[in-house]
């Protein structure tokens, strides 16, 4: 196995984003824009309109028409910031790594668990820079989360709840609605891969995944519920869907002594309003039958993901998501779709 080296960088690490839709533009780019040392070199859309976007709103970044023009380009970046539909992930991942450039991959890494296997063991032995953007770990909730289960307030943890549940009857006409959970698709692979990831992330490894998927409205699902049974004994419950006309709570964690209940996600309608949060101070309650009271937001950012690779890519430490931990998450994934399938509990 190589180590991974650190980049040798006077000025400024050059960042090649690849994809301009929602996820790069809304998500990636400004993220990026806000660590100091990134720079965003360029840009790699197909689309007109995109292009002109991505020439605006990153002045001096190179706008290329796609990813083989890139990769001619190779030592002209550091770091290849894949925001691409998640069919190519990790086609796109492997021809980034053998090249020898870092990389972070939109999540989740792959479509199935021997593509991120392939993915996670070129990237080790080529002494490559791994990590994908499973961003949710940086959101007020789960940091708060995190910090509710380490002060010990709860107790034995009984179960742990976490949902993304909207309210969209009528879907929306993009390639996630558009395409199977095997292409990609779904809320499966979408949403669930952040539940999944946070799940894992709080209590360890998963021994076993039971799965419900119903595509009702699209052509990948857009209803999953999972079961995960943790090795540190915990139950993770995870629900997502677009079909919810009333949506529940985004966390519930419940333990022996209170429960942690956050109502809302990225401030939608809640089925749970009486439980929006206090103020922006404020990230959920804790809960003791009637007595609650509101729990200080933890700290932390959604950069200090690309802080972490930032950092990492200098010194060589490990990436804030590594690839096995990435890895983790597509197993989990390809259980459930095995479980559904076959109505059946799945060993990991």
């Amino acid at each position: 196995m190589s180590p991974v080296s650190p980049v040798s960088a006077a000025s400024d690490l050059r960042v090649a984003l690849v994809g301009y839709g929602m996820a790069g533009r809304d998500f990636h780019a400004p993220l990026l824009r806000r660590v100091d040392g990134l720079r965003i070199s360029h840009v790699v859309t197909s689309d007109g309109g995109r292009a002109e976007a991505a020439r605006a709103e990153n002045p001096g970044a190179r706008v290329l028409a796609t990813p083989e023009d890139l990769w001619a380009l190779t030592g002209e970046v550091d770091l290849v910031v894949l925001a691409s539909p998640t069919v190519v992930h990790a086609g796109q991942a492997i021809e980034a790594v053998r090249r020898g450039l870092a990389v972070v991959v939109d999540k989740p890494l792959a479509t199935s668990a021997a593509d991120a296997r392939e993915v996670a063991d070129l990237a080790r032995d080529r002494g490559v820079m791994l990590s994908v953007f499973h961003n949710r770990r940086w959101y007020a909730e789960h940091l708060t989360a995190r910090a509710v289960l380490a002060s010990g307030v709860l107790g034995e943890v009984v179960r742990y709840e976490a949902r993304f549940e909207r309210w969209r009857p009528v879907p929306k006409t993009r390639w996630r609605e558009q395409s199977t959970s095997e292409d990609g698709g779904g809320v499966l692979m979408d949403l669930q891969s952040h539940l999944a990831d946070g799940a894992l992330d709080l209590f360890g490894p998963a021994v076993s995944v039971y799965a419900e998927l119903a595509a009702v409205t699209t052509v990948g699902d857009d209803v999953a519920f999972l079961v995960l049974r943790h090795a540190s004994g915990v139950t993770s419950h995870l629900g997502a869907t677009s079909l919810a006309g009333a949506p529940g709570p985004r966390i519930r964690l419940l333990g022996r002594e209170a429960t942690y209940l956050v109502a809302d996600v990225d401030g939608d309608p809640t089925a749970y309003a009486a439980w929006t949060d206090r103020d922006d101070e404020h990230r959920g309650w804790l809960v003791r039958g009637e007595e609650s009271q509101p729990v200080a937001r933890a700290p932390g950012e959604w950069s200090d993901f690309y802080v972490g690779v930032r950092d990492g890519l200098l010194t060589g430490k490990p990436p804030p998501v590594t690839a096995s931990e990435a890895v983790a998450v597509v197993e989990v994934l390809d259980a459930a779709r095995r479980s559904a399938r076959e109505q059946v509990v799945v060993a990991l």
